[in-house]
C-alpha cells in the first residue's frame, strides 16, 4: 500500500481524543457556571444583609467604609460592633482619633442613620420602621431579588452560548450539546429557587413588627 513505511502520517484519525477533551471542555463550561450562579447567591447575601429591619443588626454597617490613613476601610474593621439593645447599635473603634471620620461616615452613607458620639464610642438608635418604610424595604428586596435571578439567567445564556459554538465547531455532538444545555438549565432553575427561598427570608424578617 502506498502507506508503507509511512503510518505514522496516515493512520486514521480517531474521533475519540477530541470528543473526550470536548467532553472535558463542557464539563469546565457547567463548572464555571455554577461557581458564577453560587457567587449570585453569595453576593445577594450580602445586598440583603444591607436592607434594614426594625432591629439592630452590625451587618446593617457592612458596606459602609470611612478613610483611614488614606484608605477607604469598611468600618468593621476599624472597631468592634456590638448590639446593647434590640434597638440600638454601638461602635467603639480601634484607634479614637478615627471616631469622627467614622460617624461622618455612617452619616453619609445613606442608611438615615444618626450616630452620637461621647468620644469613645459611638452609639446609633435604630428607629422602628413605619409602615411606609416597610413597604419600600420589601420593595427593595425584591428588586435585588430580581437583579440575582437576571444574573443568574445571564450565567446560563453564555453557557449554552459558549456550548452551541463548540457544536457548531463539530467538537460537540448534538446530544453532547443537548446534555450540556439541559445541565445549565436545571442548574439555573435550582438557583432561582434558593433566590426566591433567600428574598422570602428576608420580606419575612421585614414584614416582622
Amino acid at each position: 500500500t502506498p502507506c508503507v513505511g509511512q503510518q505514522h502520517r496516515c493512520r486514521p484519525m480517531t474521533t475519540t481524543a477530541p470528543l473526550h477533551m470536548s467532553q472535558e471542555d463542557m464539563d469546565l463550561i457547567t463548572m464555571d457556571a455554577s461557581e458564577r450562579m453560587d457567587k449570585t447567591l453569595s453576593n445577594l447575601a450580602d445586598n440583603l444583609l444591607t436592607v434594614r429591619t426594625g432591629r439592630a443588626n452590625p451587618s446593617m454597617l457592612d458596606r459602609v467604609e470611612a478613610e483611614y490613613y488614606g484608605a477607604m476601610t469598611p468600618i468593621n474593621q476599624m472597631a468592634t460592633i456590638s448590639v446593647p439593645s434590640s434597638q440600638q447599635l454601638q461602635i467603639a473603634p480601634f484607634d479614637k482619633s478615627s471616631i469622627a471620620t467614622i460617624e461622618k461616615a455612617i452619616i453619609y452613607s445613606g442608611l438615615g442613620f444618626t450616630p452620637s458620639s461621647d468620644g469613645n464610642v459611638i452609639r446609633i438608635n435604630i428607629p422602628q420602621l413605619t409602615e411606609e418604610r416597610r413597604k419600600d424595604l420589601l420593595k427593595q428586596c425584591k428588586s435585588i431579588g430580581e437583579e440575582a435571578k437576571v444574573a443568574i439567567r445571564n450565567i446560563r445564556r453564555d453557557g449554552v452560548d459558549s456550548i452551541k459554538k463548540m457544536e457548531k465547531a463539530g467538537d460537540l455532538g448534538k446530544d453532547q450539546a443537548l446534555d450540556g444545555q439541559d445541565a445549565l438549565q436545571k442548574m439555573t432553575d435550582e438557583h432561582i429557587k434558593l433566590v426566591d427561598e433567600t428574598v422570602g427570608k428576608k420580606e419575612k424578617e421585614v414584614a416582622t413588627l
